[in-house]
């Protein structure tokens, strides 16, 4: 009865999506709502699983080269007045602040909702010579955007992210970081949230304002909507000349550096709920998860049970394992472990140690499996590699099979109402038929693929000659 009055406490994810996954990130206890509207308290559940995110995702940033830094929460007006179109496309989102102590400041404050004003204000001061080059730094902090409409992880007024910003010499340089970035991305999410992505260009009209070009990676959810997942932005040398970022080059002469940006935030978070969660809970890969292992003793009462439980614990230490003595009831806590995601259980009771075994349950699949004590370890070790290997699997089924191509403008409205899911179709490469691609269907474009396909020879909104296939979808 305890697992059924829990599991009742999810709206179907088929029934409604949006209210299922509100009923997640509350009753896995991930987040609560705050009294500040539009902000988000982070619960420890939550926070586990971004900090292992962020520990994977430093040590690859490491691994390249990179540096860790932390630049003011605040940025003048003067200083972010300096790159036009990143003012201007950040403008509506900025919140600013005009008295301090009680006093009216004379010049106002924004509160970062990115950082490149002050990395290139750093930068104009440390870089003067193509030996100061390159600078590869990154940040973890939280940015405030002004959202008139939030969810928890997907959209709030303030969020935790890292944000990378590089200056190198040449335009070559910075474009190559900016693809390794972006490819690390991929390969986090791939390897390590077993999400399936699209990598590619985004077009003109949604790259990144003050980018000469931004790179995305975009991922499926159950519900057939997009989310893009991490950006990876090249400059070019627009921002060094609009703050006079300069440096002297080997011939001696004076040269303006080229820039590059990139990030990832608590949203990917969302990404991991809406892509492996199901109507029980919670679905966390392995990799990520702040418990992988929970022990739960059955009929802990009776002699031995409990310490043959301690001692599996101690002989599981190389994974995060957890032990609930608790006097709840096996049921009870059975739920209470699949609405968290933890990915496997082990369930262990007087028959089980008199018969020299215990059970190993599956969070993906709810599995079953008999497991001789002596040979814990390795099958601990190897259902954890399944499970994380069996989770990229099906979720790269489903965008697979919610991958669609459109040919003609009816097909491609057609296949938006009624197909939720990625669109594969050409385009012009003219802004004016992506405009009323967005306004007949609420549908954008998510990405030119790195890996192109040439489905026709013509744009599937005007019909004109085609330059590029695109991805599209209604996206978060």
């Amino acid at each position: 009865m305890a697992k059924d009055k829990l599991v009742t406490a999810i709206t179907s994810r088929d029934e409604d999506f949006a209210q299922w996954y509100t009923d997640i990130v509350k009753k896995a206890e991930l987040v609560n709502y705050s009294k500040v509207k539009g902000c988000m308290v982070i619960r420890p559940n939550g926070y586990a699983i971004w900090e292992n995110i962020q520990r994977e995702l430093d040590k690859r940033f490491k691994e390249t080269g990179v540096e860790n830094v932390y630049m003011p929460l605040f940025i003048p007006e003067s200083l972010l007045q300096k790159e036009k179109d990143h003012v201007e496309g950040f403008a509506p989102e900025v919140a600013w602040v005009t008295h301090g102590g009680g006093e009216k400041l004379q010049e106002r404050l924004c509160v970062r909702p990115t950082s490149e004003t002050l990395f290139c204000d750093l930068y104009s001061t440390i870089v003067q010579s193509y030996r100061d080059l390159p600078k590869l730094y990154n940040q973890w902090c939280s940015v405030v955007r002004w959202e008139k409409t939030t969810r928890p992880f997907l959209r709030s007024m303030e969020f935790l992210w890292q944000e990378g910003h590089t200056a190198h010499a040449t335009e070559e340089d910075a474009e190559e970081r900016t693809i390794q970035m972006l490819n690390l991305y991929s390969d986090f999410c791939e390897q390590v949230l077993a999400i399936p992505v699209i990598k590619g260009k985004k077009t003109n009209k949604e790259k990144f304002a003050g980018a000469n070009s931004t790179y995305t990676i975009e991922a499926l959810m159950h519900d057939g909507k997009a989310l893009q997942s991490g950006t990876s932005h090249n400059f070019g040398d627009g921002f060094a000349k609009a703050y006079d970022i300069q440096y002297t080059d080997k011939e001696n002469k004076l040269a303006y550096v080229h820039q590059t940006s990139w990030g990832m935030s608590t949203r990917i978070i969302g990404a991991i709920i809406m892509v492996h969660g199901d109507d029980n809970g919670l679905v966390l890969p392995p990799a990520i998860a702040p418990t992988q292992v929970i022990i739960v003793p059955i009929a802990q009462k009776k002699p031995g049970v409990i310490e043959k439980a301690q001692e599996l614990k101690q002989r599981l230490s190389d994974f995060r394992v957890g032990l609930d003595i608790s006097d709840k009831t096996p049921g009870w806590k059975f739920s209470e472990y699949e609405m968290k995601g933890v990915p496997l259980r082990i369930e262990i009771g007087p028959k089980d140690i008199e018969a020299g075994m215990c059970v190993l349950a599956r969070r993906d699949t709810g599995e079953k499996i008999p497991v001789n004590l002596d040979d814990l370890e390795n099958s601990v070790s190897e259902t954890l590699e399944s499970i994380q290997k069996d989770l990229y699997t099906k979720a790269k089924e489903h965008r697979d099979a919610h991958t669609y191509t459109a040919k003609d403008y009816d097909e491609f409205c057609n296949i938006v109402k009624n197909k939720p899911g990625f669109i594969k179709a050409m385009w012009c490469g003219d802004e004016a038929c992506e405009t009323k691609i967005k306004e007949d269907t609420t549908a954008t474009s998510r990405c030119m693929p790195f890996e192109q396909e040439e489905i026709s020879d013509k744009c599937v909104c005007c019909g004109k000659k085609a330059k590029t296939m695109v991805y599209w979808g209604k996206a978060y």
